[in-house]
């Protein structure tokens, strides 16, 4: 009979343990290595796993893709879906028998096409001399035609109509004021064109010097190798491929355009020509938040009118999807480029300084309409602004403050989401939260009243500084990420894998292995973040409340008050600080690649 089968134990723990270890050589004598977190090793068969702890979910891949989805989420796609869910209801219907609602969205179309024409032919012709030619001055000449780009509008409207009009400072004191009681001539459509067709331009300009960096040096040298000269091989080889530069520069041009406010309601409302921006301002600022249906509606219709702009920028993308090759050189400046630089240099001087001048004009005479002269001359407007209580102070510590803090808390939150855009639903889920940057910013505003007074005791939160916060970490995420995304996209991913094989958790790795290399970066995102939420108007415009006024709604309030030359007083200490954070970007600028700060292409 045979023996029967010996019977089968349950080793414990212990001995199990005691086993593995015996059998195991001794570890041969090597110089000791840093301490990491030891990974838990696997449960015996048979004993039951040990229950995670909710931190240790944080080491697994998925995790930061987790996170990084619900950030995006909550910043950019919960205000987006919000004004959907609102602007769905009987609000649409009543939009299609108001008269003056198509009447605004005409005139913002005719607007926004005519700037888009003018910021095209400005752009085009200043990226083919300066992008394409190795001109004398070629930086501080790409320098200063980014330079509208980052003048508040509000601030360039107010410069331009003190610099014109019957009671202008600067033309009275050189003798070339028109007759008292002549209209000035920017309020109306053509001085809304031709501003933000200026302020504009850079897009365009910015757009075509991100495929030059791309354009690969070979199909020049092919079309010179073929016989033709250097003019005809840049037209007939360099200009197609950028095209689709020039495509999505018109589609930025006409979105920020259709979306601007602080020219609109300054040339618009004198020149009783209001576009839909300065509609939902009007409608909001009368009735408070009773008129949110209609005012989301408004803004819904405004975010449709964006898509052609979209559409050419989608274009644009599959259009210029080739393979950059050799750096291609600018080529040396014919004796046609050299007089090329005399209108471009007078073009400059007529947006730049001129401005500039009736400003500082502005702000150095008592009154509007006096000639500025040494009798005349009085800094008591700088005084005012600076003065204890004076509510320049207020504002420019509010602008400081929110501007801050959006830059802090939105460079903290792209390290983790640019090293997540590997995974697809974080690629995903990023691309629709970018429709709040792309969209005009009355629809963010809106979109975050709407989500915010949905929430259980949201009506505390609205008029308040934590309000203008929240709307600007959704303003203004995607721009700070795209200088992290790339910085992120250059880093060899192998240095994770060894980094997670020992054991090093998550935020381990984000501060040894990611931040160093990225710092730059995360730095220069943030200060763009801060260069263009300081002195922004149109989300501030409408959520501001008692206390929380910012320094592009002051500088909107004074000059809509009549109070021009404390308004120039307040618009030269603004530019200031624009210049003061522009120089402090400028010096992280040489540790970054090309092309992440727009005056350093």
């Amino acid at each position: 009979m045979p023996a029967p089968p010996p019977r089968r134990t349950r080793p414990c723990a212990a001995s199990t343990s005691l086993s593995v270890s015996s059998l195991q050589p001794p570890p041969p004598a090597a110089a000791p290595l840093p301490a990491v977190p030891a990974a838990a090793p696997p449960p015996s068969p048979g004993q039951p796993a040990r229950p995670r702890r909710w931190w240790a979910l944080l080491t697994r891949p998925p995790a930061l893709a987790v996170l990084a989805i619900l950030w995006l989420a909550v910043v950019g796609l919960a205000p987006t879906a919000r004004l959907l869910a609102e602007a769905a209801g009987p609000a649409i219907s009543a939009l299609a028998q108001d008269a003056s609602v198509w009447r605004a969205a005409g005139r913002s179309l005719t607007v926004a096409g005519g700037a888009m024409l003018l910021a095209v032919l400005i752009g085009s012709a200043q990226a083919g001399l300066l992008l394409l030619r190795d001109v004398p001055g070629r930086r501080l000449l790409i320098f200063l035609c980014i330079l509208p780009l980052l003048v508040p509008p509000q601030i360039m409207a107010l410069a331009f109509i003190q610099a014109s009009g019957p009671s202008s400072p600067l033309l009275i004191s050189l003798g070339l004021a028109p007759p008292l009681g002549t209209r000035n001539p920017f309020y109306g459509p053509g001085g809304m064109v031709l501003l933000l067709g200026i302020q504009n331009a850079p897009l365009v300009f910015l757009a075509i010097a991100a495929l030059v960096r791309r354009l690969p040096g070979e199909v020049f040298s092919a079309a010179r190798g073929l016989g033709a000269p250097p003019s005809r091989a840049l037209r007939m080889a360099v200009w197609p491929l950028l095209r689709p530069g020039l495509l999505a520069g018109a589609g930025l041009a006409f979105i920020s355009a259709l979306g601007n406010f602080g020219i609109a309601a300054l040339l618009g409302i004198p020149g009783r020509y209001p576009v839909l921006t300065v509609l939902i301002w009007q409608k909001l600022s009368a009735t408070g938040s009773a008129a949110l249906s209609q005012v989301a509606a408004l803004s819904l219709l405004l975010a449709a009118l964006t898509l052609p702009g979209m559409l050419a920028q989608a274009l644009a993308a599959r259009r210029s999807g080739w393979k950059a090759g050799k750096p291609f050189e600018p080529l040396a400046p014919t004796r046609l480029d050299r007089l090329l630089l005399l209108p471009l240099c007078l073009y400059l001087l007529a947006v730049l300084a001129l401005p500039l001048a009736s400003l500082l004009t502005a702000a150095l005479v008592p009154a509007m309409g006096m000639a500025l002269t040494l009798e005349s001359l009085t800094t008591r407007h700088f005084a005012a602004t600076v003065a204890p209580g004076a509510h320049t102070l207020a504002a420019l510590g509010n602008s400081l403050m929110l501007s801050g803090g959006a830059a802090l808390l939105l460079g903290l939150a792209a390290l983790p989401v640019a090293l997540a855009l590997r995974h697809p639903a974080v690629r995903a889920t990023a691309m629709a939260a970018d429709l709040t940057y792309a969209l005009p910013g009355a629809c963010t505003a809106v979109s975050v009243i709407l989500l915010v007074l949905g929430l259980p005791g949201g009506g505390l939160v609205y008029g308040t500084l934590g309000l203008i916060l929240f709307a600007y970490l959704a303003r203004f995420q995607t721009l700070a990420l795209r200088p992290v995304a790339a910085a992120a996209a250059r880093m060899d991913p192998a240095l994770e894998d060894a980094a997670r094989g020992m054991g090093a958790g998550l935020l381990l790795r984000l501060r040894a292995i990611h931040l160093p290399p990225m710092a730059p970066a995360l730095a220069a995102g943030a200060l763009l973040v801060m260069l263009l939420a300081v002195n922004e108007v149109t989300v501030s415009a409408l959520l501001n409340g008692p206390g929380t006024q910012t320094l592009g709604v002051l500088v909107f309030n004074l000059q809509d008050g009549g109070q021009s030359p404390q308004a120039a007083a307040v618009s030269c200490l603004s530019l200031l600080l624009v210049a003061g954070l522009m120089a402090l970007a400028s010096l992280l600028g040489r540790r970054l690649p090309a092309g992440t700060l727009p005056w350093r292409p």
